[in-house]
């Protein structure tokens, strides 16, 4: 996993061949290397890299468009490179107008993720289930999305378009800015946040025969639905945004707390290990085997 001399061969063709193998295909967020690392490690297929997860590593900072092209272009270059699977990529609104996409898609592709979402809303963005949106009209996202398709140099790069619409305009107009973007030639179609299950499963009927995404945002505006219920439905990709983010945060906390209390972590090892077995995690093994190889 995430082995130095590796070659995984194409990630991308083998992200369609997952999206179009008739089950949703799970992709836990991941927020930094290790966190993708351990994603892979858990046998999921595909990981993606969360830009609310991104901003909160980098930043310290929530999810409301501090970051730009560059800084999340090299989380996504770190990610891809610790991992063999597919990566899908969160691109935000492609940093600003048709050119500045093209530039996105091109810098994305050379990082190496499989696949990528844009997003109509206005610069800086938001997380999508945060409150207080604004969207660009549908012809300029379309725009976009067009500059998308036309800039990537492997076809088989998903370009995934999002809209936030549902929040300002209702869900008719977000199934038809969908309609919309598969026309102006997204692979996947990513409707954010509706907010019941009424909702979803309309989304999923309107647009069926397109590869749709489902956003598993944890505690956020869409109820969290069963597996079972997201395979009826005939989602293709679902997103797991920040379980790992949460888990890290709740985890920190916790040992923090104890050693605030008792002045050392000596009360925690046990739950927390120690260095030997994070390394092995890491890929120690890996590094001692190429220093053997490669030694004089």
């Amino acid at each position: 996993m995430g082995d130095l001399l590796s070659h995984p061969g194409n990630r991308r063709a083998l992200l369609r061949e997952l999206l179009g193998s008739g089950r949703p295909v799970l992709a836990p967020g991941a927020f930094d290397a290790h966190s993708a690392r351990l994603v892979e490690q858990a046998g999921f297929d595909v990981v993606y890299m969360t830009g609310f997860g991104t901003t909160a590593s980098l930043l310290g900072r929530p999810d409301v468009g501090l970051l730009g092209q560059a800084e999340m272009v090299d989380n996504a270059r770190r990610l891809a490179g610790a991992v063999d699977v597919p990566l899908v990529a969160d691109a935000d609104t492609g940093y600003g107008n048709p050119i500045n996409v093209v530039r996105t898609v091109r810098e994305y592709e050379q990082a190496g993720v499989a696949g990528l979402h844009l997003e109509d809303q206005v610069m800086p963005k938001r997380c999508g289930h945060l409150a207080g949106k604004v969207v660009v009209p549908s012809e300029d996202m379309e725009a976009k999305i067009r500059a998308a398709v036309a800039a990537r140099t492997d076809p088989d790069l998903v370009i995934i378009a999002r809209t936030d619409v549902a929040a300002v305009e209702g869900l008719d107009a977000a199934i038809d800015r969908a309609r919309r973007f598969a026309d102006a030639g997204a692979d996947v179609l990513f409707v954010e946040a509706p907010t019941s299950e009424q909702d979803i499963e309309k989304v999923a009927t309107a647009l069926a025969g397109h590869q749709l995404v489902f956003n598993w945002a944890e505690g956020g505006r869409t109820p969290p639905l069963s597996l079972e219920r997201l395979t009826e439905m005939g989602f293709a990709l679902v997103l797991f945004p920040v379980s790992t983010l949460l888990a890290a945060d709740t985890a920190m906390r916790s040992v923090l707390a104890r050693l605030r209390a008792d002045g050392t972590p000596a009360g925690v090892l046990d739950e927390i290990g120690g260095l030997d077995g994070f390394a092995d995690r890491e890929g120690l093994a890996e590094i001692r085997e190429m220093e053997t190889r490669f030694s004089s």
